[in-house]
């Protein structure tokens, strides 16, 4: 069902995007609207990981600088049925991880120096299977796809207001129409995106626990972090908020009203309840078959 949601999602970012293009320029401005949405989808999919990982002075580890989360992450990979990614450190108070690249044969596990403090080895273990579980599910793509498009919307909704477009039956400019899409687009396009990255997250938790098969090792791993970043005031990009496994921003910032997380709280639940099966199956007394 989330994936289903996801699809819906993107299929409207991508629909307002031409909307937008039509009310520029008609179908030429539909068209060059595509044209621009193609050339940021090209220029996320290839480089949008190096980007990311230039911003947080993300450094590659080895499988001899640090053996024990080489060998976690190798283990986890297995499992999963995926190459094992890249992993990268950030020296950083944050406690906070997130996977990038554009496929699982190109992919990055990027952790802190903060989550390595505040986590012990089960929860680590927790939050690297739902960062593989982003790579096996290729939520990197979508996410980048539609962080990709919802600044171009933005970018050509600025442009549609100052420079023109929308056009009456009279064939001048509305400045109505105008004053209306340069307000409403961009925040109909993040609220889309928002939606997506957070049908994401519940996807990967889920797939995550599977992969770890302790569910109630990620939903520790979960509150801890809340908790250490709410303490903190992150120096993060919000482009890049969404890629994080929780929310680096807290409670007290205007941009938590943003999130592109679910609530902490249902994701909590679903994988407690979750850890409560698993442990209701593995006490069940099996059938006997004569």
């Amino acid at each position: 069902m989330n994936s289903f949601k996801t699809f819906i999602l993107l299929f409207t970012i991508t629909v307002l995007f031409l909307l937008i293009g039509n009310m520029i320029g008609g179908t030429r401005g539909m068209i060059i609207a595509f044209m621009f949405a193609v050339l940021t989808n090209f220029i996320s999919y290839w480089f949008s990981d190096k980007i990311v990982l230039s911003m947080y002075g993300a450094k590659e580890v080895t499988k001899e600088s640090e053996p024990k989360l080489y060998q976690m992450v190798s283990e986890l990979a297995e499992s999963a049925k995926i190459p094992v990614p890249k992993i990268y450190y950030i020296r950083s108070s944050m406690p906070n991880a997130f996977a990038t690249g554009r496929n699982p044969e190109h992919a990055v596990v990027a952790v802190t120096d903060g989550i390595l403090q505040l986590l012990n080895e089960r929860e680590l273990r927790g939050v690297i299977s739902h960062e593989i579980s982003h790579i096996k599910n290729r939520d990197i793509l979508i996410s980048c796809v539609a962080a990709a498009l919802a600044g171009a919307i933005m970018i050509l909704a600025r442009f549609a207001f100052f420079f023109g477009g929308s056009r009456d039956d009279n064939g001048g400019s509305n400045p109505v129409a105008m004053l209306l899409m340069f307000i409403l687009a961009p925040v109909a396009a993040m609220l889309i995106q928002m939606a997506i990255s957070r049908s994401r997250e519940y996807i990967a938790d889920s797939s995550g626990a599977a992969i770890s098969k302790d569910p109630a090792a990620l939903a520790s791993a979960l509150r801890k972090l809340t908790l250490g970043n709410e303490k903190l005031n992150n120096n993060v990009s919000p482009q890049t908020a969404h890629m994080f496994i929780v929310t680096p921003f807290s409670s007290r910032s205007a941009m938590h009203l943003f999130s592109t997380h679910p609530p902490i709280e249902e994701r909590i639940k679903k994988l407690e309840k979750m850890a409560e099966t698993a442990e209701n199956e593995k006490y069940k007394t099996p059938k006997v078959i004569y």
